[in-house]
């Protein structure tokens, strides 16, 4: 073999290496192109299925959601409707106040509704012992009494005895509804005796009743005086804290809109709901 064949094979061997180094780097790196495409399709397909997953369990609420809810959390209520239909687009809140003894016949004895959130354990009582709560009902406030007067105070009634002065027309609830009850609970224990001029059957009336003057006084909730703002004055008693009502909340057996309900007793409990309840004057649980 002559000295230019033997050039010629070593020149070739090199050459063949590098062909095939060549060959296995551009197959490591289509690999490596690969791979990282299916990661990157893997991580897209994951962040889809999540969105997906989100969008659906908002998209489960839906419809109208009907509320009964004791006539002192109105305002608050109201408040919280209006939040929850802007978390939940296309949602409706309708609420029907009352009185929660009311409330509570008015649904065992058949009308429609998703929730409801009374002023006492014993009004709750009344629809869990009639198998129409859904679950178990959970006290997310509870409310203390304060005597709402006359702008100014003007006949000076500084205490619960005060109420009885002769010739002061003071209002109460009906003693059957739970701010009724929470009144009467606090006479019985100072040992005083009141007579008022009427028995209204929710705390709303009672509070009317002396908005319009046509009573110098009214036994009802901080809630309510509160919500008055300047066209009541409030009188705090210290026979307030022996009648603290708690406020259970449940959702109903015959509910239209289980869905919805859950949705709204999830927002009244939460941190956002409570710091609405606390600012109109009702205490944690």
């Amino acid at each position: 073999m002559s000295r230019t064949a033997r050039r010629t094979r070593r020149t070739r061997r090199p050459l063949r290496a590098l062909q095939v180094a060549g060959a296995g780097a551009a197959a490591l790196l289509a690999l490596s192109a690969c791979s990282s495409s299916d990661d990157d399709s893997s991580a897209s397909s994951s962040a889809k299925s999540d969105s997906s997953a989100s969008t659906s369990s908002a998209d489960k609420v839906s419809g109208t959601v009907t509320v009964f809810a004791a006539a002192s959390l109105k305002e608050s209520f109201t408040t919280l409707g209006e939040q929850f239909e802007k978390e939940h687009p296309g949602t409706k809140v309708t609420f029907s106040f009352g009185g929660s003894d009311s409330l509570a016949a008015s649904i065992t004895g058949g009308a429609p509704a998703d929730v409801f959130a009374s002023a006492s354990p014993k009004t709750m009582k009344i629809v869990t012992d009639a198998g129409d709560a859904s679950g178990t009902p959970a006290t997310f406030v509870r409310n203390e009494l304060e005597i709402a007067t006359l702008p100014g105070n003007p006949d000076g009634i500084a205490s619960l005895k005060d109420l009885t002065k002769s010739g002061l027309k003071v209002v109460l609830c009906d003693k059957e509804v739970p701010c009724g009850a929470a009144a009467q609970k606090a006479l019985d224990a100072s040992k005083l005796k009141l007579t008022p001029v009427s028995y209204e059957q929710d705390v709303k009336a009672a509070l009317t009743k002396v908005e319009l003057k046509e009573a110098d006084a009214a036994v009802v909730y901080k809630t309510d005086v509160h919500a008055a703002g300047d066209k009541v004055e409030g009188v705090e008693f210290p026979e307030s804290a022996d009648a603290i009502n708690d406020y259970p909340i449940a959702s109903l057996k015959a509910a239209q809109n289980t869905e919805g309900a859950e949705a709204f007793i999830a927002l009244v409990r939460s941190a956002e709901g409570q710091k609405v309840l606390t600012g109109a004057g009702f205490l944690k649980p």
